[in-house]
């Protein structure tokens, strides 16, 4: 039996090398931590896709059991989740973020 929530968290994975689910978007972030996730992808020039969770309830609701992630944001890069706003920050300092996006 399939799943539309979980073939609409599918297909947005899919969609982008760099998807982050946020709450709130890139020009109105309703959260510090998606603020400053989107912050630092900007700042590298990696074109990213955003879904809003915020404006999506049933992602929001489904995502963190699909993921095994309980918080947002949630950063996947080419498909496989990457972590939230602190493993992403972490990545970056160390240069191992640069390497998975470029």
């Amino acid at each position: 039996m399939s799943n539309p929530t979980i073939e609409k968290i599918e297909h947005a994975i899919k969609s982008s090398k760099v998807v982050l689910f946020v709450k709130g978007t890139p020009n109105a972030p309703m959260c510090g931590f998606s603020k400053a996730v989107m912050g630092l992808f900007e700042q590298m020039n990696v074109p990213f896709k955003t879904v809003d969770v915020l404006s999506n309830p049933d992602i929001r609701a489904s995502l963190p059991e699909y993921s095994q992630w309980p918080t947002f944001p949630q950063v996947f890069i080419d498909g496989k989740l990457v972590g939230g706003s602190d493993i992403v920050h972490e990545m970056h300092e160390s240069g191992e973020l640069q390497k998975l996006v470029s």
